[in-house]
């Protein structure tokens, strides 16, 4: 993945710097945070990273299609590598957990939304709330 990303970058005109890695490496590492927990997980490296530069990177890296964002609750988008990306997010009301689970798992969903309403479901971009196994036994 290293030297694809690299790539992207340097064909659209932009340099690979330390800053723009450092990013990526957190979004790969937290698989979903803010644009906060990503600033923190970068300044344990590069304490003069700050916020704005987080979130230009952020924004960068989304229109390059190597991030995407999902808004997990109220608050920031939560960021993880566009790779991926293929999956449903169900968000515990009670603990924060996040699960992801496979885009099939709404299938019945998205093709009763489409053939009763023929409205087509971007189910990649989907979020469920509810309440956690774990949760729910307690």
């Amino acid at each position: 993945m290293v030297e694809s990303w690299q790539e992207e970058l340097r064909a659209k005109g932009y340099r690979v710097t330390p800053q723009r890695q450092l990013v990526l490496e957190a979004v790969t590492n937290l698989e979903h945070a803010t644009p906060e927990e990503i600033c923190t997980e970068v300044q344990r490296t590069a304490r003069g990273v700050n916020i704005s530069t987080v979130y230009r990177t952020l924004e960068l890296l989304e229109e390059l299609g190597l991030v995407k964002h999902a808004h997990l609750g109220h608050g920031p988008p939560n960021y993880h590598l566009a790779a991926d990306a293929e999956h449903i997010h169900l968000v515990c009301r009670e603990c924060q957990t996040v699960e992801d689970v496979d885009p099939r798992a709404a299938a019945g969903l998205a093709g009763g939304l489409e053939r009763d309403f023929g409205f087509q479901t971007d189910v990649h971009h989907l979020t469920v709330y509810g309440r956690c196994k774990d949760c729910r036994t307690t």
